[in-house]
């Protein structure tokens, strides 16, 4: 069972996420009320992962991750408040903050979240195992590194967020690839307005894949998309 700290100072929230991420993410889950207890908590445990209010007394959230930050490099922090300005939000991940989410906010996406970096994390770790880079797609062959689609005479160079898309759905080759997964994988923030921006790059690269007949994104109604091979 992976370790969660979770520094909140409204007890009715902290109580809520606690029990929801225990009963539903299955994690154990310290839950602490300031700035100070969390960072005394921190540094007497080992935790997979840690959420941070950042509108706290004794210690502000940001405060917190900078500290938190020194003591380890690679943990996750996941930034949570109410503050909305952009500034907050570069300020959050200029401290090393690796998510940042904005209240109100549905735990649902809360645990969807912590599970993409916990599993990015995870995959960081496997060194043994390469980061896949390249793959074939029926006639095409797709170089992620190189950003790269090419046939045997023809070649279509990529964006940074074509080639990470298709690459997540070659890695799901026909399986579903839910949107979530894909939102937060890319642009680790699942709103409405990035799910547009991924509506066009699928757009792109279904045109980019069109003259293969044996090869087709589809939509899955209600869960994401699959990329059929045949």
């Amino acid at each position: 069972m992976k370790k969660i700290l979770l520094v909140e100072d409204d007890p009715n929230l902290g109580l809520l996420l606690q029990d929801y991420l225990q009963l539903k993410g299955k994690f154990d889950v310290v839950l602490c009320k300031d700035g100070d207890e969390g960072l005394k908590a921190f540094t007497k445990d080992t935790y997979e992962l840690v959420i941070l209010d950042v509108m706290m007394p004794k210690k502000d959230g940001f405060t917190l991750g900078k500290e938190i930050r020194k003591i380890n490099q690679q943990i996750p922090i996941i930034f949570a408040t109410a503050k909305a300005m952009i500034e907050d939000k570069t300020q959050a991940f200029s401290l090393g903050g690796d998510d940042y989410i904005t209240k109100p906010f549905r735990i649902e996406e809360l645990l969807l979240r912590i599970n993409a970096l916990l599993k990015r994390v995870a995959g960081s770790e496997v060194k043994e195992e390469p980061k896949q880079s390249f793959f074939e797609i029926g006639k095409y062959n797709f170089d992620y590194t190189q950003q790269m689609i090419t046939t045997q005479d023809h070649q279509q160079k990529l964006s940074t967020k074509e080639a990470e898309l298709l690459r997540l759905l070659c890695l799901h080759k026909n399986e579903v690839l839910t949107r979530e997964e894909a939102l937060l994988n890319i642009w680790h923030d699942d709103n409405y307005f990035n799910g547009r921006s991924m509506d066009v790059f699928l757009s792109k690269i279904r045109k980019y894949l069109k003259d293969d007949p044996e090869v087709e994104i589809i939509n899955v109604h209600g869960r994401g998309y699959k990329l059929l091979v045949n």
